[in-house]
């Protein structure tokens, strides 16, 4: 299970160039990584064909990946139809998904996928037996199905079986699993349809881990819920409980951009400086140990990071000069590194500095663009 999982960067500058190449490494036994073929790993990143117009992307037992022209990619394990291709054969190359031109902004699950468009519509398709995919049952589709009929979601994210979305409004919005109180409503009951979480119109920016959920609002504040990450402390709440309602990190108001994996979180603020806390097993806070933190941690002292994700136990973040830093989890060669070894420090991927975002997704893969 944990070799399907992966993870995805985008390189350019502040605003996606017009014309990538897409490079992925890591985990490849089910063909997630584009090549025609399953051989079991790349330890070093090797292009997706000769394209050079990808544009966002995200990953996970599959991967998918929009084109400037609003295309739609998928590629890697099709169980339960997650490539939204009508049918169920995996491909270890690129397939495009329809033949619309208006798909906007991914998100891989474990089994399933989402995907805004440029109208603002959210759409869902895959595996749905706790009601992922938003649309009110627990019925599978291996093809994109509309999740209600509002035009004005802004963002949506996953990563194993649940979702948040924000709309344009600044409400925030959960569905699917919610063994921990992972969807931040006061209970652990399943959702099946997005529910709002609250009542605020503040939320700017979600990010889900494993089963737990980090959110930054308008106002700089930053929130977590979910599970208290067995003993880890991954809420960063100075604690290891579970909260099943958003709680407070702290009293600060300079949080950026959050990113959440398997029992840890990471988060960079608006000065340029990265933190992170919870499970530590693999050296993926960053810290130079392998000691678990119930609360954030300064990571180093520099002040040019910029862009964290979050994999299952690794961290990759672009740094605002472009250079690309990973460190955590590597035993499938998924920080790009040339080996299999893990990092308890970050660790520059090789001397480019033309990175531009790491998409939010899980361990084992990596992935990028690259201006020709």
């Amino acid at each position: 299970m944990f070799g399907s999982r992966n993870f995805l960067l985008a390189k350019g500058s502040a605003a996606i160039p017009p014309g990538n190449k897409l490079f992925m490494w890591g985990y490849n036994a089910q063909g997630q990584l584009g090549q025609g073929n399953t051989t079991f790993v790349f330890n070093s990143p090797v292009q997706v064909g000769t394209e050079i117009d990808w544009a966002t992307f995200s990953s996970n037992y599959h991967t998918l990946c929009s084109k400037n022209n609003g295309q739609l990619w998928a590629w890697g394990n099709n169980g339960s139809g997650r490539l939204g291709l009508g049918n169920t054969t995996n491909y270890s190359s690129p397939k495009q998904v329809g033949a619309l031109t208006n798909w906007n902004t991914p998100a891989a699950g474990d089994n399933f996928s989402l995907c805004v468009k440029t109208d603002g519509t959210l759409w869902s398709w895959g595996a749905n037996s706790v009601g992922q995919l938003g649309l009110g049952n627990t019925t599978s589709y291996s093809s994109p199905k509309q999740i209600g009929s509002l035009t004005n979601w802004a963002k949506a994210v996953t990563k194993v079986n649940f979702c948040l979305a924000v709309d344009t409004s600044g409400k925030l919005f959960a569905w699917g699993a919610n063994n921990a109180g992972q969807l931040g409503l006061g209970d652990t009951v399943n959702r099946s349809s997005p529910v709002q979480v609250g009542a605020l119109l503040d939320w700017a920016t979600p990010a889900t881990g494993t089963n737990h959920s980090l959110c930054v609002k308008t106002d700089g504040s930053l929130w977590a819920w979910g599970n208290g990450n067995g003993g880890a402390g991954g809420l960063g709440l100075n604690n290891a409980n579970d909260y099943s309602s958003p709680k407070q990190v702290g009293s600060l108001l300079t949080w950026s951009q959050p990113a959440a994996g398997q029992n840890f979180s990471v988060c960079s603020k608006t000065d340029g400086t990265l933190w992170s806390w919870g499970a530590n097993a693999r050296g993926q806070l960053g810290l130079g140990n392998i000691t678990s933190y119930s609360s954030p941690k300064q990571v180093g002292s520099l002040l040019t990071w910029s862009t964290p994700a979050a994999a299952y136990r690794a961290t990759f973040c672009v740094k605002t000069d472009g250079a690309l830093w990973v460190w955590g989890d590597g035993r499938y060669g998924q920080l790009g590194l040339g080996d299999s070894n893990n990092r308890s420090s970050p660790v520059q991927v090789g001397g480019l500095v033309t990175w531009f975002k790491p998409s939010k997704g899980a361990p084992f893969i990596g992935g990028c663009t690259q201006t020709p």
